[in-house]
């Protein structure tokens, strides 16, 4: 698969998604994804460090798992850039419900202010454009996760995505690394372990 036709299924992947999220009553959107399924729950151990996103235009929220997660007691962490060239990092998100706490980072996605302390996640939820039934993940092409990832290979990676993102297969490149676990609105599919 070559560069451009990665970028014209990406393309067609985020028109199947705006599509599917804007056919959605607001009753339902306000449900979907709102509690963690119990597969995913044997995933992320209590005390365990969570990584999560603010979620941008039609991509999976996760603010619901953010506040379920604080609920319990986990510490939550967001994805913070320095700006557009610097490495992602992850910095603590002391309360899911405060949105003040939260600024404009350099791709316009809020993200945690810069005086909040840098944290490694135990588990990383993660946003993607389509993924496979095996938890190959297709990104927005920027890299960002697949270096964080690559560089901390013990963090536990969970997509999340909605039904129409599946594809049957694409070839993943050596720096991919496969999620321990996908979830969809209607249903989980068990990735890489």
């Amino acid at each position: 698969m070559t560069i451009q036709d990665k970028q014209a299924l990406r393309t067609k992947l985020r028109e199947a998604r705006r599509a599917q999220v804007a056919a959605l009553p607001d009753a339902v959107r306000a449900l979907v994804f709102s509690r963690p399924p119990a597969a995913v729950l044997d995933l992320v151990p209590q005390g365990t460090t969570v990584g999560l996103y603010c979620a941008r235009g039609s991509e999976a929220p996760a603010l619901a798992y953010a506040k379920w997660f604080h609920e319990r007691g986990h510490l939550l962490a967001l994805p913070w850039f320095a700006d557009r060239e610097a490495m992602m990092q992850f910095r603590h998100w002391h309360d899911p419900y405060a949105e003040d706490e939260l600024e404009p980072g350099p791709f316009d996605l809020l993200q945690p202010a810069k005086t909040s302390e840098m944290v490694i996640p135990d588990v990383a939820f993660v946003p993607l454009v389509g993924f496979t039934a095996a938890g190959d993940r297709l990104g927005q092409g920027g890299g960002h996760y697949d270096r964080w990832l690559e560089a901390n290979p013990h963090v536990r990676a969970i997509g999340l995505g909605w039904d129409c993102q599946l594809i049957e297969s694409f070839p993943p490149e050596p720096h991919d690394r496969a999620m321990a676990m996908v979830v969809t609105p209607t249903r989980t599919y068990e990735g890489a372990a």
